[in-house]
């Protein structure tokens, strides 16, 4: 989309030239216009289009001019799936994994998740906040201007809350839209050792009615597997979310196909994530509701798995892929977004240009974030990274590479990072 059918606004906070756009909008690859240019009035995209198209008012209106001599600009990225707010390490874990012992060897003994709900309990809100906020900071260094935040380390009504409260406070503290997410119905607490069904009653009708009424949260997930909750379980969840109005999220098909995907889809879900073993019925059935396949190449990667997820049958069908970080202490410790668009396209076989549309366009809808960002149109927040590249797959293709020069978030720059070289 090119320029705005709206009248041009009497002030231009800012117009961006010498610049080259990837929009991630039409059927062009990545959207592109090169020799763009993009102005900003009150925190929205007020035009973008050929520089050469560029209306003079908007030149004459403009307070200030940026050159962005010759990089990219796309929209920010989104960071769709995460679990960032935690404590403590496994490390020793991982460490234990490559001699050989078990994840099970490992539980019995008090590691894996049990580990991390026990730190993230003892850990009080400032020691969480500061623990998290380094782990965010990573990713708004790469030019992540939106994330999701999920609950799922407290597995009690304290700690449960006072994780999506620190999620809050970091939205507020920092240059990034978050999006809190509860997932109570992550894993089985210890002391509810072999009532789950016990769990799922006290989730439903304890927790997801404060995080509602406190607003800490705008979505609920649950994890769908054997190691987990049943379908039946979790449909339970989903129908205590929609009576609260909460939207629906889903772990689905990581280890297993459980039909998790499909029953999302019957919920409007926004997304489902992972799908290593989704089936094509699951496929179909989120086609059909236009939800969100987010896969997870980071966790793939971490634990060494060796089932893909069906790129080429979601790409068939038309459903918007998104690609996340997952970031958490057991499975994703991650916490390069840029890195996870290079694995989607060398392990999971995206296109760099699908790839970029999983951390931007995609990202946003898996957040139901799409009518504000994850494209550069005119109306939307004027959230995007100027980037110090030659063309937008040096995004995928640079192992390490931080080419970001600038952030933008609602209109201002954030983050300037510029290096001369004598």
């Amino acid at each position: 989309m090119t320029g705005s059918a709206e009248p041009v606004p009497d002030v231009i906070d800012a117009l961006w030239v010498n610049v080259h756009l990837g929009t991630m909008t039409g059927t062009t690859p990545y959207g592109a216009i090169e020799d763009g240019a993009l102005a900003i009035a009150d925190g929205k995209i007020a035009w973008v289009g050929k520089r050469e198209a560029l209306p003079p008012e908007i030149e004459s209106r403009s307070t200030k001019t940026w050159d962005g001599e010759g990089g990219w600009i796309t929209p920010g990225l989104v960071d769709c799936h995460t679990h960032l707010v935690y404590a403590g390490s496994r490390a020793r874990e991982f460490e234990l994994r490559l001699q050989g012992v078990t994840y099970e060897e490992i539980s019995r003994q008090g590691g894996g998740i049990r580990s991390t709900v026990f730190a993230t309990r003892q850990a009080n809100e400032a020691g969480l906040f500061r623990q998290s906020a380094h782990r965010l900071l990573s990713l708004l260094d790469e030019g992540v201007t939106a994330v999701e935040i999920k609950s799922g380390y407290g597995l009690d009504r304290d700690t449960e809350l006072r994780m999506l409260r620190v999620a809050r406070r970091l939205g507020e503290m920092f240059p990034v839209t978050v999006e809190a997410t509860f997932l109570g119905a992550h894993a089985l607490p210890p002391e509810f050792e072999g009532r789950s069904d016990a769990y799922i009653d006290f989730v439903c009708t304890d927790l997801v009615p404060e995080v509602a009424a406190q607003g800490l949260a705008g979505a609920v997930d649950a994890f769908c597997e054997t190691i987990g909750f049943t379908l039946e379980q979790t449909e339970r969840v989903f129908q205590a979310a929609q009576h609260h109005g909460l939207r629906i999220k889903l772990h689905a098909e990581q280890l297993s196909d459980q039909g998790g995907a499909a029953l999302a889809a019957r919920y409007g879900a926004l997304s489902v994530d992972h799908l290593e073993f989704l089936s094509d019925a699951g496929v179909e059935a989120i086609a059909d509701s236009g939800t969100v396949a987010v896969l997870l190449p980071g966790a793939f990667y971490f634990l060494r798995e060796t089932r893909l997820p069906p790129v080429q049958s979601l790409r068939d069908a038309d459903v918007p892929m998104a690609v996340a970080t997952d970031c958490n202490p057991g499975t994703s410790p991650a916490t390069s977004l840029l890195l996870m668009v290079n694995m989607a396209c060398t392990l999971f076989g995206l296109t760099p240009e699908e790839a970029l549309a999983g951390v931007t366009r995609n990202g946003a809808k898996a957040l139901g974030l799409h009518g504000r960002m994850g494209t550069l149109e005119p109306g939307k927040d004027a959230d995007f990274v100027v980037w110090g590249i030659s063309e937008p797959a040096e995004l995928a293709y640079a192992l390490g590479a931080n080419p970001c020069r600038h952030v933008v978030r609602h209109g201002s720059v954030v983050k300037s990072r510029k290096f001369a070289l004598e």
